[in-house]
């Protein structure tokens, strides 16, 4: 389904009639005010649909993980070209819809709390006779053209057999008759990309992943420190307990950070009486950190920033900080060259969270 955006019901009526050319996203524009009317009110009653329908079908019981196969866009808007699923899709959209009113989970208990696809696919390839069992019903089904109940089958398998080249290739298979099918460029795609990796492997990329220096740049201190705040392995900070006041002068700019938990915390607009240190760094000084031109450390020692009190607590910050490598499998399997992680903000020194 054409991702512009929610439609209201008043949008053809406020501008619908002056109109005379639509630039909407994803899609090339449309001129002259009789076409805009019909893409306004086409696009308006498709969304309005997903939302009424979707809702409609939960009230009947149907739950987050039937809806994308139940849920149908009417036909009289599936014949009009402005809604089709060019991006998104109303199997996205559906469980979207559900997921927004009533939460992921279904009600059923056994999928509050489901086991991991690694440690529940051994036990279901074991009670279907084996791999070379699941195999000859997954041709089958696959010569069959169902490929959806394929893939069932074969995920199982693959997760609990990682190196079963043979229901990787079949599985991929399946994936690309299915991508072949869907019109939406972001189911197609992933469809596709899957059948690839398990067939070749997943290659990560050989470089770092660099962030553009202008948005990096653009982090307001709070996100910043949020940043930081994600990067704490919580297993090795838990023993971890300190307060920092942290100033940025040229903007005023004042913060309380607090590890209690094996947690850390960014308070703004507070400063604590009872800390362990305070840090003070221009905020334009502190851009070169982010962007990686230089460390805290280097800051501190060359006066840039100044520290007062126990400046410990800043190598014991950076110590339980984790590099993240964004260049994760989702297919299991499948990786065979190890990637090289993405450029962090390196918090003190550049070996401190190695």
């Amino acid at each position: 389904m054409h991702s512009l955006g929610p439609i209201t019901s008043m949008q053809p009526y406020r501008f619908g009639y002056e109109a005379e050319v639509m630039l909407a996203s994803h899609n090339w524009p449309r001129w002259g005010n009789t076409r805009i009317q019909e893409v306004l009110r086409t696009q308006r009653d498709a969304y309005s649909n997903l939302n009424n329908q979707v809702l409609h079908l939960a009230n009947e019981g149907v739950t987050i993980n039937q809806i994308h196969n139940r849920y149908r866009v009417p036909e009289s808007l599936r014949q009009r070209w402005a809604v089709h699923q060019y991006h998104g899709s109303e199997f996205h959209n559906s469980r979207g819809v559900l997921n927004r009113y009533l939460g992921y989970w279904d009600g059923n208990p056994s999928t509050l709390a489901p086991l991991s696809p690694e440690e529940s696919a051994p036990l279901y390839v074991e009670m279907m006779g084996g791999a070379t069992a699941i195999l000859e019903k997954a041709r089958a089904l696959h010569v069959e053209g169902q490929y959806r109940h394929a893939v069932e089958l074969l995920n199982k398998l693959v997760y609990a057999e990682p190196g079963n080249q043979t229901a990787k290739d079949l599985l991929a298979d399946s994936f690309e008759q299915l991508g072949y099918q869907y019109e939406s460029t972001s189911i197609r795609n992933v469809h596709l990309v899957a059948a690839m990796e398990l067939r070749n492997g997943y290659v990560a990329a050989t470089g770092p992943v660099r962030l553009a220096s202008d948005l990096m740049r653009g982090l307001a201190t709070q996100q910043f420190w949020e940043g930081v705040a994600i990067r704490v392995d919580s297993n090795k900070a838990d023993a971890l307990k300190f307060t920092l006041n942290f100033i940025t002068p040229d903007n005023g700019e004042k913060f309380v950070i607090e590890m209690s938990g094996g947690t850390l915390t960014s308070l703004p607009g507070y400063q604590s009486p009872q800390l362990d240190a305070v840090m003070t760094i221009n905020r334009a000084d502190r851009e070169n950190v982010i962007i990686g031109q230089s460390t805290l450390a280097e800051q501190v020692q060359s006066g840039v920033a100044k520290v007062e009190g126990n400046v410990g607590v800043l190598m014991q910050l950076a110590g339980v900080l984790v590099n993240f490598d964004p260049q994760f499998e989702i297919m299991p399997g499948t990786r065979r060259v190890a990637a090289t992680p993405a450029q962090q903000i390196q918090f003190f020194s550049s070996g401190a969270n190695e």
